[in-house]
C-alpha cells in the first residue's frame, strides 16, 4: 500500500517538478550503488526500491507527456 500511495503523490505533480524527483532518485541511486560498492551499505533492499521508484516516476512523466 506504501507504493500506491506514492503513486498518487507522483500523479499529483506536474512534470517540471517530476523531473526533478527522477534527477534526485538517480542521484540516491549512484550514491546506494557506491556505498554497496565499499561495503558500506547496511541495506541493501533500498537498491531495488529506488530502482522501483525511478521507474514509476518514469512511467508517470511518459503518461503525462502522451496525454498532453
Amino acid at each position: 500500500m506504501k507504493s500506491k500511495k506514492y503513486l498518487d503523490e507522483l500523479i499529483a505533480k506536474d512534470v517540471q517538478a517530476l523531473n526533478e524527483d527522477l534527477v534526485s532518485a538517480k542521484k540516491e541511486l549512484f550514491s546506494l550503488r557506491f556505498q554497496n560498492a565499499t561495503n558500506q551499505l547496511d541495506n541493501t533492499a533500498k537498491i531495488n526500491e529506488v530502482r522501483k521508484n525511478i521507474a514509476r516516476i518514469q512511467t508517470v512523466i511518459a503518461k503525462k507527456q502522451k496525454a498532453d
